[in-house]
């Protein structure tokens, strides 16, 4: 399985652009900060994710403000191109 639940504020965003199929495309980098148990041990976690969002919540999340806190959910993948995986958005909610 995969699938990704992360909240994160938009800490960047492209600009809109259009896939070769002509698909709307964002380019985001998400920012989390939680506090989580590990062996047993409190530990402060800080993570920047790079993700992208296809179609029509591409044009929804780009009107949003860099800043902003969400819940996203979706998968990750690796760019073909790429060395480290990409969240791609397949939903977002007000966290």
């Amino acid at each position: 399985m995969n699938h990704v639940a992360l909240s994160a504020v938009i800490a960047e965003a492209s600009t809109l652009r259009y896939t070769p199929a002509g698909l709307p495309a964002l380019d985001l980098r998400l920012e989390h900060e939680s506090d989580v148990r590990e062996a047993g041990q409190a530990r402060q976690v800080k993570a920047a994710v790079r993700a992208v969002v296809i179609g029509s919540l591409a044009e929804t999340i780009v009107r949003q403000p860099v800043g902003s806190h969400w819940a996203f959910t979706g998968f990750l993948a690796t760019p073909r191109n790429g060395k480290h995986p990409v969240l791609h958005i397949q939903s977002f909610e007000s966290a």
